[in-house]
């Protein structure tokens, strides 16, 4: 009998997953990337008050929260590939796994709390 080794710290919980997940948000970070340069191209001297009407539209919130996901996603994704590929003993492993994962969702979590003004 032939058991399949499955890994509970990855996101996708296969390489073909976590490569979709990998482009996928690449692709909306890029997609964020461009669309907020040309606004500032658009927009020279942009001031505050600009800046504030641009961020506070729900539109403007629904991408953001969509690439700040899309960040959180990639970065989770490429350092459990770097800590699976060059950390080898189990336990220190782990331990960096789980520090990356926490510091992920609390810069996550501020990110949001920062996007939404709560």
């Amino acid at each position: 009998m032939v058991k399949q080794v499955v890994s509970v710290t990855n996101l996708g919980r296969s390489g073909v997953s976590d490569w979709l997940i990998q482009r996928v948000s690449a692709v909306v970070i890029g997609a964020y990337v461009l669309w907020l340069s040309g606004y500032f191209l658009m927009h020279q001297g942009l001031d505050y008050f600009q800046w504030h009407a641009l961020m506070t539209t729900l539109p403007m919130q629904i991408f953001t929260l969509l690439m700040l996901l899309s960040v959180a996603a990639h970065a989770w994704i490429g350092l459990w590939t770097i800590t699976t590929d060059y950390i080898k003993p189990a336990n220190i492993r782990a331990v960096s796994q789980l520090v990356l994962a926490f510091m992920t969702l609390i810069y996550f979590i501020w990110a949001v709390l920062v996007l939404w003004g709560v």
